[in-house]
């Protein structure tokens, strides 16, 4: 039978969803989607059967699909068989309305809608099957695994916080908030694809170890990996974040200024508004404003602690200048990044 199996090869973003599929990261999503759970998803941020969920969970393909619901298709990666699909449906896609309902806009200028439209316009929905999981690296883990972290340390309140980035001050900012709210904080930075000019995955993970280690109380903060791709989806990749880290056992989950964002194609705090919309989702969101330093307060503070009166003298914090600084051959200031950590992201470029 293996010998007549149809096959399809897959590209690193979807291995990385496979085995989230399967490990129970995206749960209740639990297979690639059909027509009918992309289209709820896109329109309505709902599963058919009604769960919250915010961005389709695709398997594309740029060729029709030659299988059909009832079929068992061999997903291949490095040469190898990994999993199986058993297909429920083989559709086509309607990728510029798609975009439009999930990252806010057709424009290829746009990193993730450029990343989607690249992937094809086929998509074969159905329950998946590991055969060979993949080599995990030592951070990470599976949402048991990362459950079971918490319980031993008797963590009940977890404050999650995601990043595609290495830290700078505004981060850091936001960790200890999360420490002083909570027993501990889940740092859980995305190890898949990013865009081009983000930092590499090493020096990022490098970077958050260094600060951990040298000016976090380490028995409250747990460094651990995600491994999926950043969409750039803005706030409807916020509510898909804070969804798969309550899986990962997180109570709390920080959600800042322009979360998921990229360039200007999101309004900054419409990640905060979405969750508006939605009913509980079983994890708390934590909204924070703009984080910046401000010499007359003394240092970091954001929109609700610095007051009015300080604007003009507030020195914003971002990593697009941290990296235009960096790419320009000049160490960016201890106000926007800790010294100990520019050797680190000087790695980056």
């Amino acid at each position: 039978m293996r010998e007549t199996l149809l096959t399809l090869t897959l590209g690193e973003d979807e291995r990385l969803d496979l085995e989230n599929l399967a490990s129970g990261a995206f749960h209740p999503v639990r297979g690639f989607m059909t027509r009918e759970e992309a289209l709820s998803v896109a329109y309505e941020m709902r599963l058919p059967t009604g769960e919250v969920w915010s961005l389709p969970i695709l398997l594309q393909s740029r060729e029709k699909p030659r299988v059909g619901p009832g079929d068992t298709l061999g997903l291949v990666h490095g040469k190898e068989v990994v999993a199986l699909l058993h297909v429920a449906e083989a559709y086509a896609l309607d990728l510029e309305a798609l975009a439009r309902e999930v990252f806010g806009t057709e424009s290829p200028a746009h990193p993730g809608v450029a990343r989607f439209y690249a992937k094809g316009p086929y998509a074969l929905g159905g329950r998946v099957e590991v055969l060979r999981p993949r080599e995990r690296g030592p951070l990470e883990k599976t949402p048991e695994e990362v459950r079971a972290f918490f319980r031993e340390r008797g963590w009940g309140k977890v404050v999650a916080f995601q990043t595609r980035n290495a830290p700078h001050r505004a981060h850091e900012y936001l960790i200890r908030l999360g420490l002083e709210l909570a027993d501990g904080v889940l740092v859980h930075p995305i190890l898949g694809a990013k865009k081009a000019d983000d930092f590499p995955t090493g020096v990022i993970l490098e970077a958050y170890q260094a600060l951990l280690e040298g000016f976090l109380p380490r028995e409250r903060v747990a460094l651990f990996g995600l491994a999926t791709p950043m969409r750039y989806a803005g706030p409807k990749e916020a509510v898909f974040h804070a969804l798969v880290r309550k899986n990962f056992g997180a109570t709390h989950f920080l959600v800042g200024r322009d979360h998921a964002g990229v360039g200007d194609f999101y309004d900054p705090y419409a990640a905060h508004r979405i969750f508006d919309r939605l009913p509980p989702l079983g994890i708390e969101i934590l909204r924070v404003g703009a984080v910046f330093h401000c010499p007359l307060c003394g240092g970091i503070a954001s929109e609700r602690t610095c007051p009015e009166g300080h604007r003009e003298k507030r020195l914003s914090i971002s990593m697009t200048r941290v990296r235009a600084l960096l790419r320009a051959g000049q160490a960016p200031p201890p106000e926007l990044v800790r010294p100990e950590l520019i050797p680190i992201l000087q790695r980056g470029f």
